[in-house]
Protein backbone atom coordinates (compact mmCIF):
# COMPACT_ATOMS: atom_id res chain seq x y z
CA UNK A 1 0.00 0.00 0.00
CA UNK A 2 1.34 3.53 -0.70
CA UNK A 3 0.76 6.79 0.77
CA UNK A 4 -0.05 9.94 -0.95
CA UNK A 5 2.21 11.33 -3.04
CA UNK A 6 4.74 14.38 -2.12
CA UNK A 7 5.67 17.03 -4.51
CA UNK A 8 7.64 16.75 -7.23
CA UNK A 9 11.18 16.70 -6.83
CA UNK A 10 13.54 18.58 -9.03
CA UNK A 11 13.75 18.05 -12.41
CA UNK A 12 17.03 18.08 -14.56
CA UNK A 13 17.18 20.71 -17.13
CA UNK A 14 15.87 18.63 -20.74
CA UNK A 15 14.20 16.04 -19.11
CA UNK A 16 10.76 17.14 -19.80
CA UNK A 17 9.31 14.76 -23.21
CA UNK A 18 8.64 16.80 -26.19
CA UNK A 19 4.82 17.73 -26.80
CA UNK A 20 3.38 16.53 -23.19
CA UNK A 21 1.02 18.52 -21.23
CA UNK A 22 1.99 19.03 -17.70
CA UNK A 23 -0.55 20.75 -15.39
CA UNK A 24 1.70 21.49 -12.80
CA UNK A 25 3.81 23.83 -14.97
CA UNK A 26 4.07 27.37 -14.50
CA UNK A 27 5.43 30.04 -16.98
CA UNK A 28 9.00 30.88 -17.48
CA UNK A 29 9.72 33.87 -15.52
CA UNK A 30 11.68 35.27 -18.58
CA UNK A 31 10.19 33.28 -21.34
CA UNK A 32 6.43 32.96 -20.57
CA UNK A 33 5.36 31.16 -23.46
CA UNK A 34 7.42 28.33 -21.86
CA UNK A 35 6.08 26.24 -19.11
CA UNK A 36 8.30 24.66 -16.95
CA UNK A 37 8.15 23.06 -13.63
CA UNK A 38 11.88 23.90 -13.13
CA UNK A 39 12.83 26.61 -10.35
CA UNK A 40 16.23 28.66 -9.27
CA UNK A 41 17.48 27.44 -6.71
CA UNK A 42 18.32 30.88 -5.32
CA UNK A 43 15.47 33.37 -5.67
CA UNK A 44 12.95 30.40 -6.35
CA UNK A 45 11.21 31.58 -9.82
CA UNK A 46 9.85 29.14 -11.97
CA UNK A 47 12.63 29.07 -15.52
CA UNK A 48 12.56 26.65 -18.22
CA UNK A 49 16.04 25.07 -18.80
CA UNK A 50 17.35 27.75 -21.27
CA UNK A 51 17.80 30.19 -18.32
CA UNK A 52 19.47 28.02 -16.03
CA UNK A 53 23.07 27.46 -14.97
CA UNK A 54 24.34 24.80 -12.79
CA UNK A 55 25.52 25.85 -9.28
CA UNK A 56 27.33 24.11 -6.61
CA UNK A 57 23.62 23.61 -5.03
CA UNK A 58 21.32 23.33 -7.28
CA UNK A 59 20.61 25.41 -10.62
CA UNK A 60 20.74 29.27 -10.66
CA UNK A 61 18.61 31.08 -13.11
CA UNK A 62 20.66 33.53 -15.42
CA UNK A 63 19.38 36.90 -13.28
CA UNK A 64 20.67 35.27 -10.36
CA UNK A 65 23.77 34.24 -11.91
CA UNK A 66 24.53 38.10 -13.51
CA UNK A 67 23.74 39.59 -10.12
CA UNK A 68 26.32 37.70 -8.21
CA UNK A 69 29.26 38.46 -10.95
CA UNK A 70 28.07 42.32 -10.44
CA UNK A 71 27.81 42.24 -6.75
CA UNK A 72 31.18 39.87 -6.39
CA UNK A 73 34.05 41.85 -4.27
CA UNK A 74 37.02 42.67 -6.25
CA UNK A 75 40.21 41.49 -4.99
CA UNK A 76 42.13 43.33 -2.69
CA UNK A 77 46.16 43.77 -2.60
CA UNK A 78 48.30 43.83 0.19
CA UNK A 79 47.39 47.57 0.52
CA UNK A 80 44.09 47.46 0.19
CA UNK A 81 43.97 48.31 -3.41
CA UNK A 82 41.44 47.04 -5.67
CA UNK A 83 43.32 44.99 -8.47
CA UNK A 84 43.49 47.02 -11.77
CA UNK A 85 44.51 46.34 -15.53
CA UNK A 86 46.66 48.65 -17.11
CA UNK A 87 48.61 51.26 -15.11
CA UNK A 88 47.35 54.88 -15.16
CA UNK A 89 48.94 56.92 -12.58
CA UNK A 90 52.02 56.39 -13.72
CA UNK A 91 51.38 57.67 -17.87
CA UNK A 92 49.61 60.63 -16.09
CA UNK A 93 52.66 61.78 -14.24
CA UNK A 94 55.51 60.66 -17.02
CA UNK A 95 53.00 62.86 -19.32
CA UNK A 96 53.59 65.78 -16.89
CA UNK A 97 57.22 65.86 -16.41
CA UNK A 98 57.26 65.65 -19.93
CA UNK A 99 54.65 68.56 -21.01
CA UNK A 100 56.75 70.67 -18.43
CA UNK A 101 60.30 69.50 -19.98
CA UNK A 102 58.97 70.72 -23.25
CA UNK A 103 57.67 74.14 -21.27
CA UNK A 104 61.39 74.74 -20.95
CA UNK A 105 62.51 74.13 -24.25
CA UNK A 106 60.02 76.44 -25.76
CA UNK A 107 60.75 79.16 -23.00
CA UNK A 108 64.93 78.54 -23.32
CA UNK A 109 65.04 77.53 -27.24
CA UNK A 110 66.96 75.01 -26.61
CA UNK A 111 66.47 71.12 -25.67
CA UNK A 112 70.31 70.72 -24.40
CA UNK A 113 70.28 73.71 -22.66
CA UNK A 114 66.17 73.75 -21.39
CA UNK A 115 68.03 75.08 -17.84
CA UNK A 116 68.19 78.31 -19.43
CA UNK A 117 64.58 79.42 -19.04
CA UNK A 118 63.56 81.91 -16.77
CA UNK A 119 60.50 79.34 -15.87
CA UNK A 120 63.46 76.86 -15.25
CA UNK A 121 65.30 79.40 -12.88
CA UNK A 122 62.05 80.30 -10.90
CA UNK A 123 60.59 76.77 -10.38
CA UNK A 124 63.81 75.13 -9.63
CA UNK A 125 65.12 74.34 -5.88
CA UNK A 126 67.53 76.54 -4.70
CA UNK A 127 67.66 76.75 -0.49
CA UNK A 128 68.09 80.18 0.08
CA UNK A 129 65.64 80.96 -1.75
CA UNK A 130 63.22 79.12 -0.35
CA UNK A 131 64.26 80.37 2.86
CA UNK A 132 62.85 83.79 1.14
CA UNK A 133 59.90 82.26 0.85
CA UNK A 134 59.54 81.03 -2.50
CA UNK A 135 58.55 77.11 -0.81
CA UNK A 136 56.87 76.11 -4.30
CA UNK A 137 60.13 75.33 -5.77
CA UNK A 138 60.19 72.13 -2.85
CA UNK A 139 57.62 70.79 -5.40
CA UNK A 140 57.76 72.07 -8.44
CA UNK A 141 61.86 71.39 -8.95
CA UNK A 142 60.68 67.41 -9.24
CA UNK A 143 58.81 67.95 -12.18
CA UNK A 144 62.59 69.93 -13.98
CA UNK A 145 64.86 68.18 -15.74
CA UNK A 146 68.37 68.93 -17.09
CA UNK A 147 68.34 68.36 -20.85
CA UNK A 148 66.23 65.46 -22.56
CA UNK A 149 69.08 62.49 -21.63
CA UNK A 150 68.30 63.49 -17.63
CA UNK A 151 64.27 63.28 -18.78
CA UNK A 152 64.72 59.84 -20.67
CA UNK A 153 66.27 58.04 -17.80
CA UNK A 154 63.83 59.09 -14.91
CA UNK A 155 60.56 58.54 -16.89
CA UNK A 156 62.18 55.09 -18.18
CA UNK A 157 63.09 54.13 -15.04
CA UNK A 158 59.61 55.38 -13.53
CA UNK A 159 57.63 53.31 -16.55
CA UNK A 160 59.24 50.29 -15.45
CA UNK A 161 59.29 50.70 -11.44
CA UNK A 162 55.70 52.74 -11.26
CA UNK A 163 53.95 49.99 -13.21
CA UNK A 164 54.61 47.34 -10.94
CA UNK A 165 54.35 49.78 -7.72
CA UNK A 166 50.94 51.06 -8.87
CA UNK A 167 49.55 47.33 -9.34
CA UNK A 168 49.89 46.75 -5.60
CA UNK A 169 48.90 50.49 -4.10
CA UNK A 170 46.59 51.50 -6.57
CA UNK A 171 46.33 54.71 -7.94
CA UNK A 172 46.14 57.35 -5.29
CA UNK A 173 47.99 55.41 -3.10
CA UNK A 174 51.01 55.54 -5.34
CA UNK A 175 50.60 58.73 -5.80
CA UNK A 176 50.58 59.73 -2.19
CA UNK A 177 54.11 57.60 -1.98
CA UNK A 178 55.60 60.02 -5.31
CA UNK A 179 54.72 63.19 -3.97
CA UNK A 180 55.82 62.51 0.07
CA UNK A 181 59.21 61.28 -1.24
CA UNK A 182 59.64 64.31 -3.68
CA UNK A 183 59.00 66.27 -0.54
CA UNK A 184 61.98 63.78 0.57
CA UNK A 185 64.42 64.63 -1.71
CA UNK A 186 63.59 68.21 -1.17
CA UNK A 187 63.97 68.03 2.75
CA UNK A 188 67.06 66.14 2.11
CA UNK A 189 68.49 68.80 -0.39
CA UNK A 190 67.57 71.64 1.91
CA UNK A 191 69.35 69.75 5.21
CA UNK A 192 72.68 68.58 3.47
CA UNK A 193 73.25 70.64 0.11
CA UNK A 194 74.50 73.92 0.09
CA UNK A 195 71.85 76.49 -0.04
CA UNK A 196 73.21 77.95 -3.16
CA UNK A 197 72.99 74.76 -4.86
CA UNK A 198 70.27 74.87 -7.89
CA UNK A 199 68.62 70.91 -7.77
CA UNK A 200 66.12 69.86 -10.45
CA UNK A 201 64.52 65.86 -11.55
CA UNK A 202 61.99 63.60 -10.23
CA UNK A 203 65.22 61.47 -9.31
CA UNK A 204 63.68 61.87 -5.50
CA UNK A 205 60.15 60.79 -6.20
CA UNK A 206 61.62 57.87 -8.56
CA UNK A 207 63.84 56.73 -5.62
CA UNK A 208 60.87 56.77 -3.47
CA UNK A 209 59.23 54.29 -5.97
CA UNK A 210 62.75 52.37 -5.68
CA UNK A 211 62.59 51.90 -1.90
CA UNK A 212 58.44 51.05 -2.03
CA UNK A 213 59.02 48.10 -4.74
CA UNK A 214 61.96 46.71 -1.96
CA UNK A 215 59.03 46.93 0.86
CA UNK A 216 56.57 45.68 -1.23
CA UNK A 217 58.42 42.46 -2.33
CA UNK A 218 59.72 41.81 1.07
CA UNK A 219 55.88 42.22 2.61
CA UNK A 220 55.08 40.06 -0.94
CA UNK A 221 57.64 37.62 0.24
CA UNK A 222 59.21 37.43 -3.16
CA UNK A 223 62.73 37.85 -4.33
CA UNK A 224 63.92 41.31 -3.61
CA UNK A 225 67.53 41.02 -4.55
CA UNK A 226 67.48 41.73 -8.25
CA UNK A 227 65.44 45.13 -6.99
CA UNK A 228 67.44 45.70 -3.97
CA UNK A 229 71.01 45.31 -6.74
CA UNK A 230 69.40 47.74 -8.68
CA UNK A 231 69.02 50.08 -6.13
CA UNK A 232 72.47 49.94 -4.76
CA UNK A 233 73.93 50.38 -8.39
CA UNK A 234 71.68 53.77 -8.55
CA UNK A 235 73.39 54.75 -5.41
CA UNK A 236 76.56 54.25 -6.11
CA UNK A 237 75.97 56.22 -9.08
CA UNK A 238 74.75 59.13 -7.47
CA UNK A 239 78.17 59.19 -5.45
CA UNK A 240 80.25 58.42 -8.49
CA UNK A 241 79.42 61.06 -10.85
CA UNK A 242 79.69 64.33 -10.25
CA UNK A 243 76.59 66.85 -10.40
CA UNK A 244 74.23 64.21 -9.65
CA UNK A 245 72.25 65.43 -6.10
CA UNK A 246 72.59 62.17 -3.81
CA UNK A 247 70.90 64.09 -1.14
CA UNK A 248 67.91 64.02 -3.06
CA UNK A 249 67.95 60.54 -4.48
CA UNK A 250 68.57 58.91 -0.42
CA UNK A 251 65.64 61.36 0.74
CA UNK A 252 63.50 60.07 -1.41
CA UNK A 253 64.52 56.61 -0.87
CA UNK A 254 63.99 56.73 2.72
CA UNK A 255 61.02 58.54 2.60
CA UNK A 256 59.64 56.20 -0.30
CA UNK A 257 60.12 53.34 2.03
CA UNK A 258 58.88 54.64 5.26
CA UNK A 259 55.54 55.38 3.42
CA UNK A 260 54.94 52.04 2.06
CA UNK A 261 55.88 50.22 5.12
CA UNK A 262 53.20 52.21 6.44
CA UNK A 263 50.83 51.30 3.75
CA UNK A 264 51.43 47.66 3.79
CA UNK A 265 51.74 47.03 7.59
CA UNK A 266 49.38 48.72 9.40
CA UNK A 267 46.15 46.74 10.65
CA UNK A 268 43.16 45.75 8.13
CA UNK A 269 40.51 47.24 10.54
CA UNK A 270 39.49 50.84 9.15
CA UNK A 271 42.35 50.85 6.97
CA UNK A 272 41.64 53.66 4.21
CA UNK A 273 41.31 55.96 7.33
CA UNK A 274 44.46 54.32 8.99
CA UNK A 275 46.57 54.92 5.74
CA UNK A 276 45.94 58.39 5.01
CA UNK A 277 46.84 59.61 8.66
CA UNK A 278 50.29 57.33 8.40
CA UNK A 279 50.74 59.04 5.09
CA UNK A 280 50.01 62.57 6.93
CA UNK A 281 52.38 61.86 9.74
CA UNK A 282 54.88 60.60 7.29
CA UNK A 283 54.52 64.11 5.21
CA UNK A 284 54.38 65.80 8.95
CA UNK A 285 58.10 64.56 9.50
CA UNK A 286 59.14 65.70 6.16
CA UNK A 287 57.51 68.98 6.82
CA UNK A 288 59.71 69.09 10.13
CA UNK A 289 62.36 68.37 8.72
CA UNK A 290 61.85 71.61 6.38
CA UNK A 291 61.28 73.86 8.52
CA UNK A 292 64.73 72.53 10.31
CA UNK A 293 66.16 73.42 7.17
CA UNK A 294 65.79 76.75 7.18
CA UNK A 295 66.52 77.42 10.42
CA UNK A 296 70.07 76.13 9.78
CA UNK A 297 70.31 77.74 6.23
CA UNK A 298 69.41 81.27 8.31
CA UNK A 299 71.41 80.59 11.34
Amino acid sequence: MTGPAGPPGPVPPGSYPPGQPDAGAMACARHPDRPTRLQCTRCGRPACPDCLREASVGYHCVDCVSGAARSARRGRTVAGASRVGKPVMVPILIAINVAVFALTVAAAGSVSDNYASALFARTSLTPILVVDGEWWRLLTSGFLHFGLLHLAFNMLAMWVIGRDVETVLGRWRLLAVYLVSLLGGSAAVMLFSSPTTQTAGASGAVFGLMGALAVLLYRLKMPAGQAIGVIVINIVISFAIPGISWTAHLGGLVIGAATTVALVYLPNRQRPAVQAAAVAGVAVVVLLAIGLSLTLVTS
